[in-house]
């Protein structure tokens, strides 16, 4: 996201391609992104910024914080999801939708013990593992 956008006639890497590029781009800013669009997650990236907030279509609100984001510090060490610790690399459909307080807490090392639960990884399409849940 650094190194290829920019707020420039030249700012995309490629084809916009019908809004796509603009559309991962701010999901990546926000820090999730829907992988796999017929599963029912968005799976968890670093967020650019330090608070976010988007204002759902049905009058609920997400709000998505990182305090202690800078550039060094580009690494989730803790989650929360509405106050409680939250340990999963996704987050589900439902649970944006309904309003959500997201924490991160950022570090500049990787936390190499959260997110590895065989429940904490998202669904992938490669693994015999299938641990999509209906959340829609």
């Amino acid at each position: 996201m650094d190194n290829l956008y920019h707020p420039r006639p030249d700012g995309y890497c490629g084809d916009e391609d019908n809004g796509q590029t603009s559309a991962w781009y701010v999901f990546s800013a926000l820090g999730f992104y829907p992988v796999c669009p017929v599963s029912n997650q968005y799976v968890i990236g670093s967020p650019l910024f330090k608070k976010a907030m988007l204002m759902l279509e049905n009058g609920n609100q997400v709000v998505i914080s990182a305090p202690g984001n800078e550039i060094a510090s580009r690494y989730i060490q803790t989650a929360t999801l509405d106050g409680k610790r939250y340990t999963r690399n996704w987050l589900g459909h439902k649970d944006l939708m309904k309003g959500a307080s997201i924490l991160f807490e950022m570090s500049d090392t990787p936390n190499y013990f959260r997110g590895v639960k065989e429940c904490d990884k998202p669904y992938s399409l490669s693994t015999a593992t299938n641990n999509v849940t209906s959340n829609y």
